[in-house]
């Protein structure tokens, strides 16, 4: 093994190319060399929504020249990567495929190990590539098509607590963009509108929030903000209910997050303990901001990736590409892409627990 192992990761899910370079230093440490992510959002734009063939076609005409610049970046070359990680599932498989067999084929013409990452163990550790946080710790994972809380024991080792029964939270954000006009993708975009409205307009369903543990479910605060929309009359109804819609996903994730807490504190024996948020709704900073203040209260250490490490990328697939090179985990160069795929495996498969849509 090299004293400083470089691994490539490649990522190419859903609508982001992404290639990256890391390498452990002399502490034992991650470095980040280049992390390059190309975007398809003007091609999906006017759909209103990711297109899986148009995102297909875009992943194979990019991702020579994404893993070109994340080389020229890194200043390394091929020959100085030891292993070669790549995201092999959840998300969808005509994506999937380009990043996998991309990677596959470099490993097979280098001789190098392969490892096939889940998407969703990349978010997992993502947190490692800035900070030091030892196992088990609690993880809230929101994204475009997750939503679920996890209690991360080690690598490969996870105990789901609680996961969303319909929808997942990023896919809320969106859909309530578009209903109220937002071009895509919009979600990012509804906490800015929320700054100018009023947070106690509307006042909006909160799913399940007294039962269930904590589960979480959307999809009848998405139907009620669709009934509000038809009778939206101007911008200030628009910033009120993109406020209403941002007050509501906060108070949902507290006091899910504050039973989570409760649920945690029967694994890990620490009495301070840590709390990560990763994935893409984790770039929102009012969210960050509430769930740091249930932190303090709960006697929680909050762990955020920085915000450019929330969204999809090949950082976080390469960190979970060097914790499985160091332990020799590698895979076969027939490993499947996988649309669907849970961290835990033993845990009863519901649509927002392991399937990107």
């Amino acid at each position: 093994m090299s004293k400083k192992p470089v691994i490539l990761g490649i990522e190419s899910s859903c609508d982001e190319t992404a290639v990256a370079l890391i390498r452990e230093n002399n502490k034992g440490e991650p470095e980040i060399l280049s992390n390059i992510v190309s975007s398809q959002v003007d091609i999906h734009k006017e759909f209103g929504g990711v297109v899986p063939e148009l995102a297909a076609r875009a992943h194979i005409e990019k991702i020579d020249l994404i893993a070109k610049k994340a080389l020229d970046e890194s200043g390394l070359s091929l020959n100085d990567v030891d292993a070669i990680a790549a995201t092999a599932g959840p998300g969808l498989v005509v994506c999937l495929s380009i990043g996998l067999n991309f990677g596959k084929a470099i490993s097979a013409s280098l001789k190098k190990p392969f490892i096939a990452v889940n998407h969703l163990e990349g978010h997992a550790l993502s947190p490692k590539l800035n900070s030091k946080i030892n196992y088990p710790y609690l993880l809230l994972l929101i994204s475009g098509g997750h939503s679920q809380y996890l209690s991360v024991n080690g690598l490969g080792k996870y105990k789901r607590l609680g996961t969303t029964i319909d929808d997942a939270v990023g896919e809320a954000f969106d859909k309530t963009a578009k209903m109220l006009g937002i071009e895509f993708p919009g979600g990012p975009q509804i906490e800015i509108l929320a700054e100018k409205g009023d947070p106690k307009k509307f006042d909006l369903p909160k799913p399940i929030i007294n039962k269930g543990g904590c589960n979480l479910s959307f999809a009848g605060l998405k139907t009620a903000i669709l009934r509000i929309t038809k009778n939206i009359k101007n911008e200030k109804d628009k910033y009120d209910l993109a406020a209403s819609f941002q007050n509501t996903i906060e108070e949902i994730l507290y006091k899910k997050s504050k039973v989570a807490f409760e649920e945690f504190k029967n694994v890990s024996g620490d009495k301070r303990k840590k709390f990560v948020v990763a994935g893409g709704v984790a770039a929102n900073k009012k969210i960050r901001k509430v769930l740091t203040k249930l932190c303090n209260e709960q006697n929680f250490d909050p762990i955020f990736p920085p915000i450019n490490l929330c969204g999809d990328n090949a950082a976080m697939i390469a960190m979970v590409g060097m914790e499985k090179f160091k332990k020799n985990q590698f895979d076969n160069l027939d490993f499947p892409a996988k649309p669907r795929w849970q961290l835990d495996e033993k845990a009863v498969f519901l649509k927002g627990a392991g399937v990107k849509i």
